[in-house]
């Protein structure tokens, strides 16, 4: 039957395996998407969307549209072959119903329907399913339309026929379940972000994302088409648009080895950090695994021998080694796994061992004739290295001496840290907190055994133009390491962040509620994301939310963390007796609140609300770190002037 399917492509009930049964789902959510806040809200819309790529990599559909509707449900059509909807043998009930009522049931588990599968935890649409409170499914095939319908995972019908087409394809329609979960509005840009990165991952498919809640100027509702021609190439010129190129060209490589499709994209610019962003089936693989390795070794391996053989490294003294090959580096690397395993905190670090030489036999035949073609380019690259090794030799000094003033027990810690008596990292949590005057509230107001305060004074550096061994003689910085008890340099990787003496569990940044303020927040997440990433990825990170009004009316007195809640707030307070004004406080810094108010409002357990720094698409958040704090002034006007909507300017 395999080698029938082979050759004729077809896709039938029989092609459906059936692996288990869907009874956990509900119960334990978080397992099967994550987590049931905004990150599973939106998992639920990709993995719809992953049927339709498999479908496209399979070479059966070329164009995916994915609505959200004016309730908050999706809706996900694709123009593939349409999901098989005969009886299937085993199930004995329509395959349609097995695929959308049994977990891990699909044409993804027949080797012979998809060679490989998109998709992270490979639950499929029944996962869906038994998490929406209504979701309805439209099938066209053989001529026909077929469709079902489900409340919570459960049909409500048999498969039926409903009308005639000549067309192929399947739309799937869901709304959350909304007593599952936490957040219940799908964010447009979220979305807009991954089906940008589908359409460069996968090259010649069109996507469509429309939002039926708003409608543009004209009238017409917001739409956004994604289609990428050159793929990886012109996603590598997108995550670097906003750094100055340092050779004008993109070195791509697309193939085959050893059964794995590897394809490639490389440039280098002229900024000191390195951003290589690793998928497998289609997901963004934040802690890298085997298939990094074999990139990293590839790239090290080829550029060094051309260096040796050129003679260019002749004169230097100081030995080059694989992270100065990677300064200044933007790539794409994409590799199609049959059977991927993933590993790691967030299950995002390909373990298979088979994939390492591919990749790396991959990129030294890719790169070295691109080499020996472009003499020049090639030794502005080596130039570039050498200055990169030059630079680490100083950042090396620089970095032990961050090192010997890091120890433990309240030695040699920074003076203004005010440290808490607890010595569990995962109770404590350290505030960064702006300026000497907001650290000396929060210093008072903190609960000391498990609340450390660390005043930063003023801005700190910009370390997306400054060279290592500057960011790590900056005061500052050095301080931050120090208070934290982190060491840089792991075994794998100089310039990596070892956690096993990391001294707090949260690190929260706390600033005011002004223009100065959010420059600071986000020159303290620029230099997290650069050189701290490893804290954003385990989750410790977070910023403090303080509120923005006091409304006040006589004794009684409430805060507001926007205008809507201060707006409620003025209104319920005028009538609710005594002819009292009500009074409204602005608060513009932290500062301007006593001790007992900030720990009430911003510091606080029972209360307050912590916002967590996580990385859903780190292409997406490189280009916007580079672009916020970058030389290049257009592209940071027209993010302001686009966004402006969304602030108001207090007088």
């Amino acid at each position: 039957m395999s080698e029938d399917l082979n050759q004729k492509g077809d896709y039938s009930a029989d092609n459906i395996q059936v692996l288990e049964g869907l009874e956990a789902v509900r119960k334990r959510p978080a397992m099967y998407i994550g987590d049931v806040g905004f990150k599973g809200l939106h998992h639920l819309v990709y993995e719809v969307v992953d049927n339709s790529i498999d479908e496209a990599l399979a070479g059966h559909c070329d164009k995916i549209t994915v609505i959200i509707n004016e309730d908050n449900s999706i809706s996900v059509s694709d123009n593939g072959r349409g999901i098989p909807t005969a009886i299937h043998t085993k199930e004995k009930r329509s395959a349609l119903e097995v695929v959308m009522t049994v977990l891990h049931a699909g044409g993804k588990f027949d080797k012979d329907t998809y060679k490989v599968s998109g998709g992270l935890h490979g639950v499929g649409v029944s996962c869906v399913n038994a998490l929406s409170s209504d979701l309805k499914v439209t099938v066209k095939r053989e001529g026909k339309v077929f469709e079902q319908e489900y409340k919570i995972g459960k049909p409500q019908y048999d498969v039926r026929v409903v009308g005639e087409s000549s067309e192929t394809g399947t739309e799937v329609t869901f709304l959350p379940d909304a007593s599952i979960f936490e957040v219940k509005v799908y964010n447009f840009d979220t979305l807009a972000a991954r089906m940008r990165e589908l359409a460069f991952l996968n090259k010649g498919i069109t996507l469509i994302l429309i939002d039926h809640r708003n409608k543009d100027e004209k009238g017409e509702y917001i739409t956004e088409t994604y289609f990428s021609k050159r793929g990886l190439s012109e996603f590598t010129e997108y995550i670097d648009r906003n750094r100055e190129s340092l050779i004008n060209d993109v070195i791509y490589f697309e193939g085959e080895r050893d059964g794995i499709p590897v394809e490639v994209s490389m440039t280098y610019n002229k900024s000191y950090s390195e951003n290589i962003q690793a998928y497998v089936n289609n997901i963004n693989t934040h802690e890298g695994g085997t298939h990094l390795s074999g990139f990293r070794r590839g790239l090290t391996n080829t550029l060094k021998k051309y260096a040796n053989e050129s003679g260019l490294l002749s004169k230097e003294k100081i030995e080059i080694d694989g992270d100065d090959f990677r300064e200044g580096l933007t790539a794409v690397l994409s590799v199609k796994v049959a059977e991927p395993q993933f590993e790691g905190q967030t299950k995002t670090k390909l373990g298979n061992r088979e994939v390492t030489a591919p990749v790396s036999q991959s990129v030294y035949e890719m790169l070295s004739a691109y080499l020996e073609e472009h003499p020049n380019e090639a030794k502005i690259i080596v130039e570039k290295v050498i200055l990169a090794a030059r630079a680490r030799h100083a950042a090396k000094k620089a970095r032990e001496m961050v090192q010997r003033k890091n120890v433990l027990g309240g030695v040699g810690l920074p003076g203004k840290l005010a440290d808490c008596s607890d010595k569990d990292p995962a109770s404590c949590e350290i505030y960064f907190v702006e300026g000497d005057s907001a650290g000396g509230t929060a210093k008072q107001g903190r609960d000391r055994h498990f609340q450390a305060i660390m005043p930063l004074r003023g801005k700190i550096l910009n370390v997306e133009k400054a060279m290592q061994h500057k960011i790590l003689e900056n005061e500052e910085i050095k301080n931050i390491y120090t208070a934290l008890g982190v060491r840089i340099g792991t075994e794998e990787d100089s310039k990596a962040l070892n956690l096993e003496k990391l001294r707090y569990h949260k690190v929260i940044i706390m600033c005011d509620a002004d223009v100065d303020g959010s420059h600071i927040e986000t020159l303290i997440l620029t230099f997290l994301f650069r050189y701290m990433k490893e804290l954003i990825e385990n989750g410790y990170v977070y910023i403090a939310t303080p509120p923005l009004y006091q409304v006040k009316k006589g004794a009684k007195s409430e805060y507001a963390w926007n205008d809507d809640q201060r707006d409620l707030l003025v209104e319920s307070m005028k009538g609710s007796g005594a002819a009292t004004s009500v009074g409204v406080q602005r608060y513009k810094g932290l500062g301007e609140m006593n001790a007992e108010q900030l720990w009430e409002t911003t510091m606080n357990p029972e209360k307050r609300t912590l916002r967590q720094v996580t990385i859903d698409n780190a292409a997406e958040c490189d280009q916007i770190f580079s672009m916020l704090m970058g030389d290049d002034v257009p592209p940071r006007r027209a993010f302001i002037e686009r966004n402006a909507k969304y602030a108001k300017i207090d007088t």
